[in-house]
């Protein structure tokens, strides 16, 4: 029998591991739906990562205070990742949803989802966004019992389907228990199997090159919020302290917010709106063309449809 001349494509998580493989580091734009993954696929990023405070905000219209459920999570996380299956997809968790089986059950779902790698943190279920105040812990062994269900229902999965996902381990403790209790708990979830540590809002410059020293030779993660409590810094200087990921979560949300209020209030102030730039030179097209207008003109024609045969 001739070999199969279809082609055997990496999983999402076998291409987020190759990327960080690589000496570079990786910067990670925040994608919150569809529109926000398109542009950002569009600039050619090699891997999104999807937020849960944007999640929040565009599916719920809600503040980042554990609002979500796992249903809206994997969701928003599937329809991300099927839009582009060659550019990995990292996202939100939040806690994991609950006890060890709702960890488990995370896993499983967001593994189907074609997600390539997610963080769980170690905050009470009602947790809150990173960058705010009053966040509560759990206690050690609560936590790494998350670590440790996700590792084993990850594992099941591998067996039982091949499927695999690269798991971060965050940390909130620097803000209430300090930076040796929240090094001491991401050097314990590596040693349970977490292939990435992520450090949650170091306060100064010197910290984020401390997590780097102390969990080497361990990939890290760096979340840079404006307006947070972590010093910005650029893609040099980030992977110059040793840091491997770079995410950017709410940059596409905040752009949204400026953009949008400042069209909307326009509309309100004076009763008509200017077209953008993009919509002078292309109209709609601009904008559906981002969409995959084009694809899916052509898959039509490919397959036989007559119904874009005149054009759009």
């Amino acid at each position: 029998m001739a070999a199969s001349s279809i082609p055997v494509l990496k999983s999402a998580a076998a291409r987020l591991r190759d990327l960080l493989a690589r000496k570079e580091i990786l910067v990670c734009p925040g994608v919150y739906d569809g529109f926000t993954a398109r542009i950002a696929l569009k600039e050619g990023f090699d891997c999104l990562y999807m937020t849960g405070a944007g999640t929040a905000a565009s599916r719920l219209g809600m503040p980042d205070l554990g609002v979500l459920s796992l249903n809206d999570m994997v969701a928003n996380a599937g329809m991300i990742a099927s839009l582009d299956r060659t550019v990995p997809l990292i996202a939100d968790a939040d806690t994991g949803f609950g006890s060890t089986i709702m960890v488990a059950r995370t896993i499983q779902a967001y593994i189907t989802a074609g997600v390539a790698g997610l963080h769980l943190e170690d905050q009470v279920v009602n947790k809150r966004c990173g960058h705010l105040e009053g966040k509560q812990m759990v206690d050690d062994d609560t936590y790494f019992s998350r670590i440790r269900a996700a590792v084993l229902a990850r594992e099941e999965m591998r067996q039982t389907m091949g499927g695999d996902i690269v798991i971060i381990a965050r940390t909130d403790a620097l803000q209430s228990l300090g930076y040796v209790v929240a090094i001491s708990r991401l050097k314990k979830c590596i040693e349970l199997g977490a292939d990435v540590a992520f450090l949650e809002g170091p306060q100064t410059v010197e910290q984020c090159e401390d997590v780097c020293k102390d969990l080497a030779p361990y990939p890290v993660l760096l979340n840079m919020v404006p307006g947070g409590t972590t010093p910005l810094m650029g893609k040099e200087q980030a992977q110059k302290m040793g840091f491997k990921i770079c995410i950017w979560p709410v940059l596409a949300l905040s752009a949204t917010y400026a953009a949008v209020t400042d069209a909307y209030g326009g509309l309100n102030a004076n009763g008509e709106a200017k077209p953008t730039v993009h919509e002078e030179k292309d109209g709609v097209k601009s904008f559906f063309g981002v969409c995959g207008l084009n694809a899916c003109t052509e898959f039509d024609r490919i397959a036989g449809g007559v119904a874009y045969r005149e054009g759009v």
